[in-house]
């Protein structure tokens, strides 16, 4: 890595890229490692050859990339300044890899969807909004790209940000944060451009350090999948991640599926007691009642702010397998820690999805989950279908729980 160094105690963003075919994903992303100086300098002479640094190159990685000149795999990317660290997922833009920027969009807090600035608003860039959209990232960026090429006019920023804003707005999206750059130029990417005056906003890595990073709403609901249960002597430990919201000791809490309740007795984060847990924490936790407590299983504070326990499921997918998902298939639903057997009841119309198909879905379990909305807690309510007979992941889902 370079030189830079990383303040103590800086957090981490998780971001993803997404554009059609040639609107400059692999060159933004190469401008901000190559001018964050956070390449290796065997990389930078590998990709400079020729002279002129081909930044592309620094995430078309694979082979046939590099052959076709397109994205066709998430390449994931880390770099860091001294004011926060990144974890970067490069997505393809062709549509029947619309799979791949699921995958890589599914846990960003942040989406830089590229346009050319020659062509404006397409419609895979209106796919591309509606994905983000249904996985609910919190913060979405509108790279018009290329701009040197549309003489730095700030008539064409405009156009296409009102256009790009008004369809995001239609999707729910809160805000879009419009920025013009030009990544083969360097232009607003990581450094001021010296050629959009009328432009006042942040560079890209400028809103990229400031934007605010939560994992999970402040004033969400505690929700703690169990994953392993630990004996020690007479005493039972549940081990997990807090994935949203607060556990104290003291708290009442409730066993989900099955209702039982009891209070927290202690808390342990790597080895040491705890009076406090936070969202993100690795944990251990220890209940004052012996309750019957399981992998898979879920505890989440008692009273009304309870998850949905339910065997019919229904939400948005996007399907990711080759195989086509039908109605009466009969799959496995993975969620959190809990897998559980599921049948196929309806996909709102269809009679199938095929890999890249945005629907939706209802099923019927086999045995009760425990659902969020995920609109409103993304951890509790994205849940994937496997393939029961060769545990292929078939379908990625957001789950809806009426109201």
């Amino acid at each position: 890595m370079s030189t830079t160094t990383t303040a103590a105690g800086a957090d981490t963003l998780r971001l993803a890229t997404a554009g059609s075919v040639d609107d400059g994903k692999s060159t933004l992303v190469g401008r901000l490692l190559h001018d964050s100086k956070s390449v290796l300098t065997d990389q930078l002479e590998s990709i400079s050859r020729t002279g002129t640094p081909d930044l592309a190159l620094l995430t078309d990685g694979l082979r046939a990339e590099r052959e076709q000149g397109i994205t066709i795999d998430v390449a994931y990317r880390y770099f860091a300044t001294p004011r926060r660290r990144f974890i970067l997922a490069d997505t393809p833009g062709h549509v029947q890899y619309t799979r791949n920027m699921v995958t890589g969009a599914s846990t960003a807090e942040l989406t830089i969807i590229l346009v050319d600035a020659r062509h404006g608003v397409v419609d895979q860039t209106r796919r591309h909004a509606a994905i983000a959209a249904l996985l609910r990232v919190p913060h979405l960026v509108l790279a018009v790209n290329k701009m040197d090429l549309a003489g730095y006019e700030e008539s064409v920023f405009a156009a296409i940000a009102e256009e790009f804003t008004a369809y995001a707005t239609e999707l729910g999206v809160p805000r879009v944060t419009a920025i013009p750059v030009s990544a083969l130029a360097g232009d607003n990417v990581v450094e001021v451009s010296a050629h959009m005056d009328w432009y006042g906003g942040p560079t890209v890595l400028e809103h990229l350090e400031t934007v605010p990073v939560a994992a999970a709403p402040p004033d969400a609901p505690a929700r703690f999948p169990v994953q392993y249960v630990i004996r020690h002597g007479e005493s039972r430990y549940y081990a997990g991640q807090l994935m949203s919201g607060t556990l104290r000791v003291g708290d009442a809490v409730t066993v989900h599926p099955s209702g039982r309740t009891s209070t927290i007795a202690a808390l342990d984060i790597l080895g040491t007691a705890v009076d406090t847990a936070w969202a993100g924490s690795s944990l251990t936790v220890r209940l004052s009642d012996e309750v019957d407590v399981s992998r898979g299983d879920l505890l989440a504070p008692t009273g009304p702010s309870a998850p949905t326990v339910t065997q019919d499921v229904r939400g948005s997918v996007c399907h990711l397998a080759d195989k086509p998902l039908r109605v009466g298939d009969r799959v496995l639903l993975r969620h959190t820690t809990r897998t559980v057997q599921a049948l196929v009841k309806s996909l709102d119309g269809a009679d199938q999805l095929t890999a890249n198909d945005l629907g939706r879905v209802v099923l019927r379990t086999a045995e009760p989950v425990v659902v969020d909305d995920y609109a409103e807690i993304r951890w509790t309510g994205a849940f994937l279908l496997i393939d029961p007979s060769d545990g292929t992941t078939l379908t990625a889902g957001m789950a809806e729980v009426p109201r």
